[in-house]
């Protein structure tokens, strides 16, 4: 049997007034729309690094309200990953600035928006995230994930 080792990832749904926070990064030379989201560095907790990503990607500096949801998900190459998707809710559309440069813009939609430009998402887990948040009736707390043995 194979053994499954899959890549873990962070994502966060930004979400203010009825619109969603996505990042446009260049992806083989096509524009992809995704949550502010990447990979756990080592040594680092699941939040932490979801909080780095949305900093790296958006410039925000965020509180995360709660976990979403936890994805498995195969990519069309047959890449595996395991995602935590978070959200957070902010109080204003303020403007967000990349400091990572493979984000080439970030962007408020509402969720038609978002839907109108599904063939340029990263994954599925982008559309299916913002929709399992909107019919979600609360978050899992934080704490829900234990960091004492990291």
């Amino acid at each position: 049997m194979t053994r499954y080792k899959p890549n873990t990832t962070v994502a966060c749904i930004i979400h203010c007034q009825g619109n969603y926070l996505l990042v446009e990064e260049q992806i083989d030379g096509q524009k992809r729309f995704n949550q502010a989201a990447g990979h756990i560095e080592a040594g680092e907790s699941i939040v932490a690094a979801c909080t780095r990503e949305v900093l790296e990607e958006t410039g925000l500096s965020v509180t995360l309200d709660g976990l979403v949801k936890i994805y498995q998900f195969t990519a069309a190459d047959g890449t595996r990953f395991v995602r935590y998707t978070f959200a957070s809710e902010v109080q204003e559309l303020v403007t967000a600035v990349p400091q990572d440069s493979a984000i080439t813009a970030c962007h408020w939609l509402n969720l038609n928006e978002v839907k109108q430009c599904e063939n340029q998402h990263r994954s599925p887990l982008v559309l299916q995230s913002i929709i399992d948040f909107e019919q979600s009736q609360q978050l899992l707390p934080l704490n829900f994930i234990d960091t004492q043995y990291l």
